[in-house]
């Protein structure tokens, strides 16, 4: 029988599970994929946890997953735009990619180019499609300059690279050990912690234009602090910031669109977006995965590595 993470009730990680489930039939327009790779996100651990119940509810027994890389084994009778055994990227937006099979309509998946590596491939969707959301929020244009929270990170260390593709000078806060990494793309690195509006402000002396906080933690309100207009700060996280300030809130759901998943891909294929992957875990220690994510230390992301 396939597998698939599940979880039947809010809580700790210790509440996911590997089931034994039906494999899923295609509908009409839909694709059945076999994952080869599937990434994990922080979000998920704050649905599961409960902490987006209004936003998000769960339906029990959940499954759990948006992100996925696969091989496509099965189409619905209204698709001609993919074809069985083809490469594809996708996401799921029914919480169910963390399975050795997964059913999602046919316009949720893109071609996988060939040079794209597996595991990149199958951490791309949630990161790739907020960060293209987050940056394209706060409008940049050439020579402004934009700071970017948690700029090491899964979404924050593509947001780096969009917003240098953009034009603009990018500071990004993150931690001391990713400071060489972000130096190499072209970032300047500010180390988080006390006094770091002081040390924004002694690196951008002529102001921050626009800011992207993909962690949360008090840094839209850091943001308004710099002078940072409302409508030129996205967050990702602090929703109740954003209601307070009035900044934007765009993020996966405003980029989940299969065109800027293709576009992405093809970037990476060219060599002009890195993905890095933190590290990768079988299917079956999804709760260890999930418990190093926690630490949210991590540079790039946790992917799941199915076969």
């Amino acid at each position: 029988m396939p597998r698939a993470v599940q979880l039947e009730q809010y809580g700790p990680v210790e509440v996911l599970h590997i089931a034994e489930v039906p494999p899923p039939v295609a509908g009409p327009d839909q694709v059945v994929v076999e994952v080869v790779a599937a990434g994990i996100n922080p979000g998920e651990i704050a649905i599961r946890e409960g902490r987006l119940h209004e936003r998000w509810p769960a339906t029990f027994p959940s499954g759990q997953g948006s992100d996925f890389a696969g091989r496509v084994v099965a189409v619905g009778e209204q698709v001609d735009s993919v074809e069985v055994g083809q490469a594809v990227i996708g996401f799921s937006l029914e919480r169910s990619s963390q399975a050795d099979y997964v059913a999602v309509p046919a316009a949720q998946v893109t071609a996988k180019p060939e040079s794209v590596d597996w595991t990149v491939a199958g951490a791309l969707y949630v990161v790739g499609a907020t960060a293209y959301a987050a940056v394209g929020a706060v409008a940049l244009k050439p020579g402004e300059t934009v700071v970017v929270s948690g700029a090491a990170g899964g979404v924050g260390s593509i947001a780096v690279q969009l917003a240098l593709r953009a034009g603009a000078r990018v500071i990004g806060i993150a931690s001391a050990a990713n400071a060489r990494w972000l130096t190499s793309l072209g970032v300047t690195p500010i180390e988080y912690g006390d006094g770091l509006l002081d040390r924004l402000r002694a690196a951008a002396p002529d102001g921050v234009d626009a800011f992207v906080d993909t962690f949360g933690d008090g840094y839209v309100e850091l943001a308004t602090e710099l002078g940072v207009s409302p409508d030129r700060i996205d967050t990702i996280i602090d929703f109740a910031a954003a209601e307070r300030v009035g900044a934007r809130t765009e993020g996966s759901a405003a980029g989940s669109q299969a065109p800027i998943l293709a576009e992405l891909a093809e970037l990476i294929a060219a060599g002009e977006l890195r993905i890095p992957i933190a590290a990768t875990y079988p299917l079956e220690e999804v709760q260890q995965a999930y418990t190093e994510l926690a630490k949210r230390h991590t540079h790039g992301k946790i992917v799941l590595v199915l076969r």
